[in-house]
């Protein structure tokens, strides 16, 4: 599909709300999922529409699957069938040290991150899969280059959930091609997102620490993941699915 209607988890700011604006540029038709930033995807729904684009913002859990199916059935009633998903949710669970990890964040960290994803592709897959009378579609899933280099010292447990969205990416991938559903996973390095940003004020010169390990010497800009995610859920990747492509600047890259 080039253009339909896409969800996209977390879509109120950073990585998902670059990937809100550029998918309504392109012609998607976009639900902006948030969590709590209720201002913030309104924000996201009002500049698409100030270009011409249609939106809605839908508040939902992605880790509680009933209100994920009640996102779902809105957004096929309010803009019609869906035919893409871009889970992005995701949040951060104990910065520090393993030996220092807090269990419940961490927990909850993985329910977003990594069940929050199975929830809403099985609820994207019920309505596209051609198996169940769809029309066929694209997931594209956010995972992290952390999933590589395993965040020593900062955020193993969040590298860790970022690995099983690698994983699920590949079996999802493979269940589903049969029935007209492409899968794939966009692989961030260092966007300079509004967490980040944060984390950096926090934490004066960790992005340079990142960046002089960046072979392309730069951090990446939202543009960078939301051009990536927008390729993948275009006709012009229509015959690539399993893949994870790495929007690192070389970082981390094999």
């Amino acid at each position: 599909m080039s253009s339909g209607v896409l969800v996209v988890t977390g879509g109120s700011r950073g990585i998902g709300g670059g990937i809100c604006r550029l998918a309504a540029e392109r012609g998607w038709v976009v639900c902006v999922n948030y969590a709590s930033a209720a201002g913030e995807a309104a924000k996201v729904v009002s500049d698409i529409e100030s270009k011409g684009g249609r939106a809605i913002a839908v508040q939902a859990d992605v880790s509680d699957e009933d209100s994920v199916e009640r996102m779902f059935e809105k957004a096929d009633e309010e803009l019609g069938p869906v035919t893409g998903l871009v889970n992005n949710a995701g949040i951060m669970g104990s910065r520090g040290r393993v030996e220092e990890l807090n269990a419940e964040l961490t927990w909850r960290m993985f329910k977003v991150n990594i069940l929050g994803p199975l929830i809403c592709s099985k609820a994207a897959i019920k309505r596209m899969s051609e198996k169940n009378g769809g029309k066929g579609g694209a997931i594209v899933n956010i995972s992290s280059a952390s999933s590589r280099h395993g965040g020593a010292g900062s955020y193993v447990d969040f590298a860790t959930s970022k690995g099983a969205v690698d994983a699920m990416n590949n079996g999802l991938a493979r269940e589903v091609a049969a029935e007209s559903i492409r899968v794939n996973c966009v692989r961030p390095g260092l966007i300079m997102t509004e967490g980040n940003q944060q984390w950096e004020g926090d934490h004066p010169g960790w992005a340079a620490s990142v960046t002089a390990r960046t072979p392309m010497g730069r951090a990446g800009e939202l543009q960078d993941t939301a051009t990536a995610t927008l390729w993948l859920l275009s006709d012009e990747a229509q015959y690539v699915t399993g893949a994870i492509l790495d929007v690192s600047g070389g970082f981390v890259t094999p």
